[in-house]
């Protein structure tokens, strides 16, 4: 179930509610009783990124884990092509 962050207009308390996302906001202030309560956008507490995430972390040991941040089947990049033979001296017979 997701945490929701709530503010009252009246007074400006702040408050976090554990609801279904189907269970209907609250309407009234915990601390003043004003029916002016609105959901805010919060930011969540934690952040998914990096390379290392993977199918699933809890296979065996003898499982093979596919990482899904990158693909796998995309060509590594070619070589950069050797430099020319620099030209021979001309000799002079």
């Amino acid at each position: 179930m997701p945490i929701y962050e709530f503010e009252c207009g009246g007074c400006g308390h702040r408050f976090d509610r554990l609801q279904k996302m189907s269970d209907p906001d609250p309407t009234g202030c915990p601390q003043c009783a004003a029916d002016q309560v609105q959901r805010k956008v919060s930011a969540p507490s934690f952040r998914l990124a990096g390379s290392g995430w993977y199918e699933t972390d809890f296979k065996k040991d003898g499982d093979k884990k596919r990482n899904l941040a990158g693909d796998s089947a995309a060509p590594a990049p070619a070589p950069a092509p050797a430099p020319a033979p620099a030209p021979a001296p001309a000799s002079s017979d």
